[in-house]
């Protein structure tokens, strides 16, 4: 998925779709953040390592399909309710670019 999503921001950057493209962006991260493996209990967030070691890489996770659509759902979910938000307190110009966010992150559940 995340291969499609690169493809996508490419193409939405040439295209100059910037709204399309940080939402694509924020997708890539969020998957990103999720793969990434917990750090045992009592261990430093950061360390410092020499650059050549190459202990600087951690497998990351393997998410299942399941979780993927998951995350998607949590996405628009968010967006829908800031943009619920959003029309209470008269901001329907935001309101609305959250709407067409959330349309963008639904491209990706089918």
């Amino acid at each position: 998925m995340k291969a499609l999503m690169r493809a996508d921001l490419s193409v939405a950057l040439k295209e100059r779709r910037a709204d399309e493209a940080k939402v694509v962006r924020t997708l890539i991260a969020a998957i990103d953040n999720a793969e990434a493996p917990p750090l045992p209990a009592g261990h430093a967030a950061s360390v410092t390592l020499r650059f050549e070691s190459g202990a600087a890489e951690v497998e990351r996770l393997c998410l299942s399909r399941s979780h993927l659509r998951r995350l998607l759902r949590t996405e628009i979910e968010e967006r829908e309710q800031a943009a619920a938000a959003l029309d209470h307190l008269n901001r329907a110009d935001r309101a609305t670019a959250l709407r067409a966010e959330a349309l963008v992150v639904r491209r990706y559940l089918d």
